[in-house]
């Protein structure tokens, strides 16, 4: 019997719209499209392929790269043999991809260049139980002088499916049960590794079937790719929702040339963490300085108009006549140029979600005609727990309950998840998952209310996550242990919540301290602020930071003149941080690491 599962879907645009673009790449300065028709045979191949390397129903494999056609194909493929695909991201470190692929128990990984193949045979040792590695298009030719795995280029491997009745993968996909595991989402907990969440194929295919209703998707609209596919968001944006409706997925060249595609390709939908949001925001408001005083004027009485709009828009409430007319002036001397000059002059919903945003930019925004509606979620519930959505939007709030889910608020203030979007578990970590995971409730470790109106408020976390501007979540302890390894140091605090990079507070060991300046002619008083100490620390750092991916690097940091201490209500009795304490004692020296834009 068939399932409605994402690899069955995706089957069925195929049939439906053969000829209708299905993804676009840029090559030669030229965007070219992919056919849902070709799209789908280039999976139901790349399923072929995998299962003749030995990908049995249940197995896994690993992908790591930037958003590529390749990441989508052999995700997808995986999937619609039976096996689920690990997503890591570009940016981790050697040990931290070699965690994931062994964890996960990969036979198969689909590298993008030659880079991050430095990355896995790096760790070839360590990794007893890789057999493949599947190169994406473009990739130098490669050989593994070790001899320890087989190295495929995307041609040689794609024209491996030859070899496999093509039956047997619609054989896999009817097969496929709804709470069979289909993917696995790695994504740090507060403390030690990564855990792996498993989602299932109903998981999937209900919360992509939902997303749509709520945003109203169809095939006419197109969204740019450029989000790390590792996160289940970015997933949901570029594979689960064009299997689900059918729309068109423009693959971005590069992070950096994210502006430049939006301007190009115009898409009708856009998802992006607040920090980008935050960048469209300083940039209007930058140019808007520079303005002659007349247009500023226009300007202002233009966005005027238009927040008055998406206020009325929010509540759900119709638009008197007369505003009417002064939006459509306002658009047409103002609004509409200025979304045209970002890429978004076809922008029809646009999105934000990872990570905290501020309502004054929500409200900005909305001014120029984008209104930005917040989703909050994670990804043991496949991405979305409440929306803002057209109609029941308040900014400030997350907005209410996704459609068929419940979410309730437990006696110590955190807020559990139940409906069909709850992840199976975590992957090899049954402990993990009795903690996060009882009588069918996710225990989101975040803290929240719900307001009368039922718009859900994030009020902070349980556990001390750390979720950057970018919308990244890294475990401080782990990076704060590493610099705690050298005797100079004896506590670091590391610093980054919705902020642009991470940073750190450096406590000195006394006694290590003390020395230092002896052996170096300095003044035990003020030794924390001498060259040749930050030269020191800053080794430190530099020895950590390799350690970890770019994006939890150290960038900046500041010793303080005196250790943490109990009487000071910084630590507990148990010497454990009091990161909230910290952090407002501190505020003014924090605040000094990140310079305003």
């Amino acid at each position: 019997m068939s399932h409605d599962t994402i690899p069955a879907r995706l089957q069925e645009q195929g049939r439906v719209r053969a000829e209708q673009g299905a993804y676009h790449i840029k090559r030669d300065g030229q965007w070219h499209g992919t056919s849902w028709g070709t799209y789908a045979k280039e999976v139901h191949d790349a399923a072929r392929a995998l299962i003749g390397l030995g990908l049995e129903p249940g197995g896994t494999v690993g992908v790591l790269g930037f958003n590529r056609p390749e990441w989508s194909i052999f995700s997808m493929g995986a999937m619609s043999a039976g096996g689920a695909p690990a997503g890591i991201y570009t940016t981790c470190s050697a040990p931290e991809v070699a965690y994931v692929i062994s964890h996960a128990g990969a036979a198969v990984v689909l590298l993008e260049d030659e880079g991050q193949w430095g990355k896995v045979q790096a760790e070839l040792d360590n990794l007893p139980l890789l057999k493949h590695v599947v190169m994406m298009k473009g990739a130098p030719t490669l050989t593994d002088d070790s001899g320890r795995v087989t190295i495929h280029s995307w041609e040689d491997f794609m024209a491996t499916a030859s070899a496999v009745p093509a039956e047997v993968v619609g054989e896999r996909i009817d097969a496929l049960q709804p709470d069979q595991l289909a993917t696995l989402i790695y994504t740090s907990g507060t403390t030690g590794p990564p855990k792996g969440v498993m989602l299932s194929h109903q998981n999937l295919a209900w919360t992509a079937q939902i997303a749509g209703v709520m945003v109203e998707i169809d095939d006419r609209d197109s969204s740019l790719s450029y989000l790390p596919l590792s996160h289940i968001a970015e997933q949901l944006f570029t594979l689960h929702g064009p299997a689900t409706y059918g729309h068109q997925i423009y693959y971005a060249e590069s992070l950096d040339k994210v502006a430049d595609n939006l301007k190009e390709v115009r898409p009708t939908i856009v998802f992006a963490v607040p920090r980008i949001w935050e960048k469209f925001y300083a940039g209007i408001r930058a140019k808007l300085k520079e303005a002659p005083p007349l247009k500023r004027t226009l300007a202002a009485w233009a966005m005027g108009v238009g927040e008055q709009i998406v206020d009325l828009e929010n509540r759900g409430e119709s638009i008197p006549g007369v505003l009417q007319l002064q939006n459509r002036l306002a658009d047409k001397l103002v609004l509409s140029k200025v979304r045209a000059a970002l890429g978004l002059g076809n922008l029809r919903f646009a999105v934000s979600g990872a990570a905290p945003i501020s309502p004054e930019i929500l409200t900005f925004l909305g001014g120029i005609g984008v209104p930005v509606r917040e989703v909050y979620g994670q990804s043991e519930d496949s991405g979305p727990t409440s929306f803002n959505r057209p109609g029941r939007t308040r900014f400030g709030s997350v907005g209410p309950a996704v459609p068929g889910v419940d979410v309730r608020i437990a006696d110590d203030g955190e807020i559990c998840v139940k409906g069909p979007n709850v992840y199976l578990g975590y992957y090899k970590n049954e402990a993990a998952t009795a903690d996060a995971l009882k009588d069918g409730w996710l225990h989101s470790g975040d803290l929240g209310k719900i307001d009368d109106e039922g718009f859900l408020h994030i009020t902070g976390r349980k556990k001390d996550i750390i979720i950057t501007a970018g919308g990244k979540n890294i475990a401080p302890k782990n990076i704060e242990a590493s610099l705690k390894n050298d005797d100079l140091i004896t506590e670091a605090v590391v610093i980054g919540d919705r902020r642009k990079f991470i940073s750190a507070l450096i406590c000195l060991d006394p006694d290590v301290a003390a020395k230092f300046a002896q052996d170096n002619g300095l003044d035990a008083a003020t030794v924390h602020e001498a060259p040749a100490l930050i030269a020191a620390v800053q080794e430190v750092v530099d020895a950590t930071n390799v350690l970890f991916a770019r994006v939890e690097h150290v960038r900046k940091f500041t010793v303080l003149p005196r250790p943490l201490s109990v009487e000071a209500g910084e630590l507990t009795p148990t010497l454990k941080v009091k990161r909230k304490v910290v952090n407002e004692a501190y505020a003014d020296t924090i605040d000094a690491m990140y310079p305003k834009d």
